[in-house]
């Protein structure tokens, strides 16, 4: 038998959205530049508030967004390459992927907030270092997004796999929460979303955002 549950919560599906739409449009006004490059400092801005918001996230959010549920220990990894493991958030791999590509974002971020494009735009952070070392970054900056399109394509491919090869959809569940799973692991332990835990990672999210783009 089988029972529908909630798995990914409210907070963490509205991130994971915001979070694609808002790389893809950083993707974009970098690219293109010049009247866009404000929109890229905006953007870069409000993807560091989408990972500082995760990642407090990861500790106070419900069960499965806890980086405690799902960063794999090497036994996790053995039982996910043997084709044993059974779970009901992120399997091994796919835990692997998310700190892969948080932590791609969030170095890029940083990257970004001393970069420079020689013409229009400035990082942040530019006026703390010397001109030298900004071009230095701003390359680091833009090598970093060539690994993050690798990770994405990755992401996409492990997607198309599991629909095609599993029949499995993972997307869905990223859109409504919900997943049906056997009733051994719908009747385990969740903790619920509170609305305190959710304010207080916003309002800690907005503090640390406005005060690192006002330094």
């Amino acid at each position: 038998m089988k029972t529908t549950i909630t798995v990914w919560d409210l907070p963490l599906r509205l991130f994971h959205w915001l979070l694609v739409f808002a790389v893809i449009g950083a993707y974009f006004t970098g690219k293109f530049g010049g009247n866009l490059t404000d929109w890229h400092d905006r953007l870069g801005g409000f993807i560091f508030g989408l990972l500082v918001f995760r990642l407090i996230w990861g500790f106070v959010g419900t069960t499965h967004a806890r980086f405690s549920n799902f960063i794999p220990n090497v036994s996790k990894l053995t039982t996910y390459i043997k084709g044993n493991w059974q779970g009901v958030g992120h399997n091994p791999a796919g835990a692997l992927a998310v700190i892969a590509l948080l932590s791609t974002l969030l170095f890029l971020v940083v990257t970004g907030l001393f970069a420079n494009d020689d013409i229009a735009f400035e990082g942040a952070w530019f006026h703390l270092i010397s001109k030298e070392l900004s071009d230095k970054l701003s390359g680091w900056h833009s090598l970093a997004f060539n690994v993050l399109l690798g990770l994405v394509i990755l992401h996409l491919s492990a997607l198309i796999f599991y629909q095609v090869v599993k029949k499995t959809n993972l997307v869905l569940p990223m859109l409504t929460g919900k997943k049906q799973l056997p009733d051994n692991f719908a009747s385990s332990s969740i903790i619920p979303i509170t609305t305190s835990h959710f304010i207080f990672t916003l309002l800690a999210a907005t503090f640390i955002v406005w005060g690192v783009w006002h330094i």
